[in-house]
C-alpha cells in the first residue's frame, strides 16, 4: 500500500468515525430538544386547564378529547403528598379512527377551589412530533452521507497534490542507473521537506555515482595490472620449462606452478566479470534461444572431459527464451553445465530438461551442497577439485539476480539447478 493511499484510508476512518459520533450527537440532541419543547407544551396547557378549573369548577368534570385531550380525577391527601410531575410516552384510542395514536403524557396534581386534590392527565398526539424525527433522522443521513463523501474526495485530491513531489521522486529513483546519466528532477515545491529530500536524494546520487566510479576504475586497473605480471610468469615459466636440463621432479614443480598460475589467471577474470556484473556493466540484452545454447555448450564440454566417460541426457519441449546479454547468457549456461560435469563421478550422468518457462540441469552427486553457502563466493563444498575458483555458483546467482530468472537446488540423490522465468 503506497503512502498515498495509507493516508488517505486512515484519515477516511479518523473521519468516518468523528462524523458518525458528531451526527448520533446531534440526532439525540435534537430529539432531546424536541422533547422539551413537547413537555413545555404541556406545562402550559396545564396551567391553562388548572387556571380555568380555578375560574370555573364544572370544568373538574368534563374531558377534552377534541383538540388536546385531558382527563380529571381526585386524590386522597395521601396521594397528593409527595406527588411530582410525569412525563412519559404511551398511546390513547381514537373511537372515531378506531384506532391507537401515540401520545406524549403529562400527570400534575393541583388543589381545586374546594381544596381538594385533583390529578390532571394530559395527552398531546406526537404524530407530527415522529414525523418531524424522522424527516430530521433522514435528512441527517443524507447530510452526513454527502459530508462524508465531499470530505473523502477532496482529502484525496488535497493529499494527492501534497505527495506530487514525492511521486516524482520515486520516479527518479526508480530510474536511476550506476554508471548512467540521471534523469532530471523537479525540485520546485512549496513543502520544505520535500524539498530538503529532493536535495538529499541528489547528494546521495552524487555520492553513489563517484563512488561506482571509483570502484569501476579501481577494479579495471587492478585487473589490468595484474595481468601483466601474470602474463610475464606465465611467459617466463614456459622459457623454463622449454629447458632440456630440468629433471622429472622439476618438470613437476613447474606444472604445478602453471595450474596455480592459471588459477590465478581465472580467479582474477571471475573477479572481474562478478564486479561488472553487480555494477550493472552489461546493458545489451536480447532474446537468447537457451535451447540451442545449451547444446553448443553441452557439445563443446562433452569432447573436453571425454575422458571421465559420462552419460550425456537431453530433453527438450519447448523453446526457453531469456532476455538478457547474450554473453551473460553463455557464462550462466557454461558454468552451471561445466559445474554437472565437473562435479560428476566418472561414468554418471548429467541431464538438461527444457520447456518453455523452466530449464533443469542435473547429475549425479553423493550430497546436497549447503544451500546457505552455495552462491557464496569461494564456497567449493565438498569438491575437493583444486582448480575450482568457488566463483562459478556466485556469478550464476548473480546474473540470475540481475534478470531476475528464479533459480532454485534440490538434491536427491542428483543435483539438481532450475532456471525459471519470473516473468
Amino acid at each position: 500500500m503506497n503512502l498515498l493511499r495509507y493516508t488517505h484510508l486512515h484519515l477516511s476512518i479518523l473521519l468516518f468515525l468523528l462524523l458518525g459520533g458528531w451526527g448520533i450527537f446531534l440526532y439525540y440532541t435534537v430529539i432531546d430538544e424536541v422533547m422539551d419543547e413537547t413537555d413545555d407544551a404541556l406545562a402550559n396547557y396545564r396551567d391553562i386547564i388548572v387556571g380555568k378549573i380555578l375560574a370555573d369548577s364544572t370544568i373538574l368534570h368534563t374531558e377534552d378529547r377534541i383538540i388536546h385531550s385531558y382527563s380529571i380525577r381526585p386524590l386522597t391527601a395521601d396521594e397528593a403528598a409527595g406527588y411530582k410531575d410525569r412525563f412519559y410516552d404511551g398511546t390513547v384510542y381514537i373511537e372515531t379512527e378506531d384506532e391507537y395514536e401515540p401520545v406524549r403524557i403529562m400527570k400534575s396534581c393541583f388543589m381545586a377551589g374546594d381544596l381538594k386534590y385533583y390529578e390532571l392527565e394530559l395527552r398531546l398526539s406526537t404524530l407530527e412530533r415522529d414525523d418531524l424525527i424522522a424527516a430530521i433522522l433522514k435528512y441527517l443521513i443524507a447530510l452526513y452521507i454527502v459530508l462524508l463523501c465531499c470530505i473523502f474526495v477532496s482529502t484525496r485530491l488535497i493529499l494527492k497534490s501534497v505527495f506530487r513531489p514525492l511521486d516524482r521522486l520515486l520516479g527518479w529513483l526508480e530510474n536511476v542507473r550506476p554508471g548512467h546519466q540521471a534523469p532530471p528532477l523537479r525540485t520546485d515545491t512549496p513543502i520544505r521537506e520535500f524539498r530538503t529530500l529532493n536535495q538529499a536524494a541528489l547528494n546521495m546520487y552524487g555520492r553513489a555515482e563517484k563512488a561506482y566510479r571509483e570502484q569501476k576504475e579501481f577494479i579495471e586497473n587492478a585487473s589490468h595490472e595484474l595481468q601483466t605480471p601474470l602474463a610475464v610468469v606465465r611467459g617466463k615459466l614456459e622459457l623454463l620449462a622449454e629447458n632440456d636440463n630440468l629433471n622429472e621432479a622439476e618438470l613437476r614443480h613447474i606444472d604445478d606452478i602453471f595450474r596455480s598460475l592459471n588459477r590465478a589467471v581465472q580467479l582474477n577474470k571471475s573477479l572481474l566479470l562478478l564486479s561488472r556484473i553487480q555494477n550493472r556493466q552489461f546493458t545489451d540484452a536480447v532474446d537468447v534461444d537457451m535451447n540451442r545454447l545449451s547444446r553448443q555448450i553441452l557439445a563443446t564440454l562433452s569432447d573436453l572431459y571425454e575422458e571421465k566417460g559420462l552419460h550425456y541426457e537431453f530433453r527438450e519441449t519447448g523453446a526457453f527464451i531469456l532476455h538478457v546479454n547474450d554473453s551473460l547468457a553463455q557464462t550462466l549456461l557454461n558454468n552451471l553445465i561445466k559445474n554437472a560435469i565437473v562435479h560428476s563421478p566418472d561414468g554418471g550422468r548429467v541431464s538438461i530438461s527444457i520447456d518453455s518457462r523452466h530449464m533443469e540441469i542435473a547429475n549425479d552427486g553423493e550430497r546436497a551442497l549447503d544451500t546457505q553457502k552455495m552462491f557464496r563466493r569461494f564456497y567449493k563444498g565438498d569438491s575437493g577439485h583444486k582448480e575450482s575458483t568457488g566463483l562459478g555458483l556466485s556469478i550464476v546467482h548473480s546474473i540470475a539476480a540481475l534478470y531476475n530468472i528464479g533459480i532454485s537446488y534440490s538434491f536427491d540423490g542428483r543435483h539438481h539447478f532450475v532456471l525459471k522465468k519470473e516473468n
